[in-house]
């Protein structure tokens, strides 16, 4: 598939991509809908690439833990070809027909949902968190291992301290935190997906986070089970 400028359609795509982009943002809200002492399910996403044929292919898994216990109580995934080219600072419409489709295949609802990547903390800040809730109608959370410079703005590194922070802010407006979940580990960054405040989703984080790893439970879970499944599909294909 070819990529970037060197698809045919990319300034069709470009266009359309940030019309979208821009009507979806009105309807952001950083602020809790939902009731923080009812939440029970947590959901990770992630997904993992591969190219077959001059093809793009992706899997998608979704992990999802109980929110007090942290055991997993369901894993679901699903692959299929990617047709969407990569644009730097879209990568949501590229990714969002698959995620839509693995998500239909739950059977447990979640109440929250995590992303490996930015929400609020995106150049019109419309990162996958933000504009997957629009489609999942979910509070969602975004949660990075690297940091998205907007502005040329540079983060603030936290204190070499368990659950220390920094806020990103940009213009005035917090675009998200980077934290350092615990003493010696390099920090994440998260920003708010949608219908949701920062201090609740670094709360919810946190939660979410032991001292096997800096990444939340959900999220790590679904990395590891992504990169087991393309190897599985990735044999598949070879053997075609």
């Amino acid at each position: 598939m070819k990529k970037d400028g060197q698809n045919p359609n990319y300034c069709e795509y470009l266009a359309n991509f940030e019309k979208e982009q821009n009507k979806l943002k009105k309807g952001i809200k950083l602020e809790n809908g939902f009731d923080k002492n009812k939440i029970k399910f947590i959901s990770g996403i992630d997904l993992a690439y591969w190219e077959n044929n001059n093809e793009t292919y992706a899997v998608c898994c979704i992990v999802t833990i109980d929110y007090e216990s942290h055991q997993i109580v369901e894993t679901k995934y699903l692959s299929g070809e990617i047709t969407v080219p990569y644009i730097a600072g879209y990568l949501s419409f590229r990714e969002l027909p698959l995620i839509l489709e693995t998500y239909k295949l739950l059977e447990i609802e979640p109440d929250i949902i995590m992303f490996d990547g930015n929400g609020f903390l995106h150049y019109r800040n419309m990162g996958i968190a933000t504009h997957a809730s629009f489609y999942l109608h979910k509070p969602t959370i975004g949660v990075a291992k690297s940091y998205l410079k907007i502005e040329n703005v540079e983060y603030h590194m936290p204190l070499d301290e368990d659950r220390a922070f920094t806020d990103i802010i940009i213009h005035s407006t917090v675009y998200g935190r980077t934290l350092r979940p615990h003493k010696g580990v390099k920090p994440i960054f998260i920003s708010c997906g949608n219908w949701i405040d920062i201090d609740t989703a670094t709360d919810i984080v946190l939660n979410c986070i032991n001292q096997e790893s800096r990444q939340p439970i959900p999220i790590r879970l679904a990395d590891i089970e992504t990169r087991k499944m393309r190897e599985v599909f990735m044999r598949e294909h070879k053997s075609l």
